[in-house]
């Protein structure tokens, strides 16, 4: 009944998508487009701007993890800190690091990474130190293997925000 409702979800959320995107680009004027010519000089004053509004991310190494993933049996229930999971959201659980603390997770066999915020509290099996989302596993290319070492990076934001 679970896996009907998961792609009866799906289905209509990538509807929901081409609908906005259609709505969307039916709102929008293109001969007010303004056409960019390459061979024009920049305007310094405009890259200074740029730069001047760039956002410093910076990420503190917290090393290789054993990661898992969760996701149907909880999905809709009360995480640790009360909000509802979603296994549709890039969201993980840890035991220790505070809620809202954000990392970069990296499946070093594929290269591919996702941003996740703990909002929950495990894995609580022996030896794992990371529970991810259903979404987040999927981008991470582990649903078959489940469990699966990532290098783990905590994400750091300027304290200018």
């Amino acid at each position: 009944m679970l896996n009907k409702l998961e792609v009866l979800l799906k289905k209509v959320s990538i509807i929901a998508l081409f609908l906005l995107f259609v709505m969307t680009v039916g709102f929008f004027d293109f001969k007010d487009s303004v056409a960019v010519n390459l061979d024009m000089p920049i305007d310094e004053t405009y890259l200074d701007e740029i730069v001047e509004n760039k956002i410093d991310i910076n990420f503190d190494e917290l090393g290789t993890m054993k990661a898992s993933w969760y996701g149907p049996k909880f999905h809709g229930k009360n995480t640790a800190n009360g909000e509802v999971y979603d296994q549709y959201s890039f969201t993980a659980a840890h035991k220790k690091l505070p809620f809202g603390t954000m990392l970069k997770v990296t499946n070093p066999e594929n290269g591919k990474f996702v941003v996740v915020r703990i909002n929950d509290r495990g894995p609580y099996i022996k030896g794992r130190q990371l529970d991810l989302s259903k979404s987040a596993a999927l981008a991470l290319g582990m649903m078959d293997e489940g469990v699966i070492k990532v290098n783990v990076e905590k994400v750091v934001l300027p304290t200018y925000l």
